[in-house]
């Protein structure tokens, strides 16, 4: 039984930012779909978000069996073939954005945090770094799938505190992990099983930064067959509660799957690159860039679409003109 699925996503910029760093990742046809959150001054917030959905979508789309097969990026640990991709991927985007903002002053202390999941058969690969979630939508409650990578996650969990208590204690949330702030990056990933009738949500902290998990739960199970509807209600009681961030949502709707053997996985923490490892992460980087730039150049080379059909316009009227002159002149 082929893998079907169902995603709708929607992003906005919110009521009081002037942009939209947040960047939303829907790749159907390699069932990958991701939440970037980007931060940073001068715009460099969308430029890392933007580099981690385009860094997946590159190593998905074109280097996938290489990327699996490079012995050099080995993970030390079985993931499915899409989650080993998309851990692989993530942490290339690390190094892409680490590396861009190094070059370019303007691009300094940029990041952004990612949750993404990868389907196959059966089985759907989480992988994230920072706030952003991704939560199972039961019939009775929202399960989280995910923990921030947060003070006040890291608080409540050590203190045995709650969201609120932990609120206090620590003041202003600061993430403690993203993509592009540091040289090598840990990713927290897991594997679950998928069954039709399935939802998922991912989210950016535009949204679950301003609404707990019940409310988010209360407007979600209302929609739960209009993934549309269901992105566009959560999205608007991220607006309704002030629209201080931008928001993005990503629903996910498991429709018919093939059933597999592969057991579900716990989270586990895929610990940070080795030098040798970094070192294999540069060469990719740079594959991935010829391959772009050899892209754009085959575009730029190529004539403008319905260019060669104007000529021919052109040369048919050149044609009749003549031929009206002959005919004149002939009459004469």
């Amino acid at each position: 039984m082929p893998l079907v699925v169902k995603a709708v996503g929607k992003t906005d910029k919110g009521l009081v930012r002037a942009g939209n760093e947040d960047y939303l990742h829907l790749d159907e046809n390699n069932h990958v779909y991701a939440v970037c959150d980007g931060m940073g001054g001068h715009q460099a917030g969308e430029v890392a978000s933007m580099t981690a959905s385009e860094t997946i979508l590159n190593a998905f789309t074109h280097f996938r069996k290489p990327l699996l097969d490079d012995p050099e990026l080995g993970l030390g640990k079985t993931l499915p073939p899409n989650g080993e991709l998309l851990v692989k991927s993530i942490r290339l985007a690390n190094r892409a954005i680490f590396n861009a903002a190094l070059l370019d002053p303007e691009l300094s202390g940029m990041g952004t945090t990612i949750v993404s999941i990868a389907i196959e058969a059966d089985i759907m690969s989480v992988a994230h770094v920072g706030d952003s979630r991704a939560y199972r939508l039961g019939e009775k409650e929202l399960t989280p799938l995910t923990k921030d990578h947060s003070w006040v996650a890291e608080i409540q969990e050590s203190q045995n505190l709650s969201a609120e208590e932990a609120s206090s204690v620590v003041g202003k949330n600061v993430i403690t992990r993203a993509l592009g702030v540091r040289e090598t990056v840990e990713v927290d990933c897991r594997v679950v099983n998928a069954v039709p009738g399935d939802v998922f949500i991912l989210c950016s902290d535009g949204l679950c930064g301003f609404a707990d998990d019940d409310e988010i739960f209360n407007v979600a199970s209302k929609s739960r067959n209009n993934l549309k509807q269901m992105t566009t209600d959560l999205v608007q009681m991220a607006n309704d509660r002030g629209g201080a961030d931008n928001v993005t949502v990503l629903a996910i709707a498991i429709v018919e799957v093939d059933e597999t053997p592969l057991p579900e996985i716990e989270v586990f923490t895929q610990a940070a690159e080795s030098e040798r490892t970094l070192k294999a992460e540069d060469g990719w980087l740079k594959k991935l860039a010829e391959y772009d730039a050899a892209v754009e150049s085959e575009s730029a080379d190529k004539p403008e679409k319905g260019g060669n059909t104007m000529l021919l316009i052109g040369i048919f009227a050149i044609f009749i003109i003549v031929a009206v002159l002959i005919i004149w002149c002939q009459t004469d």
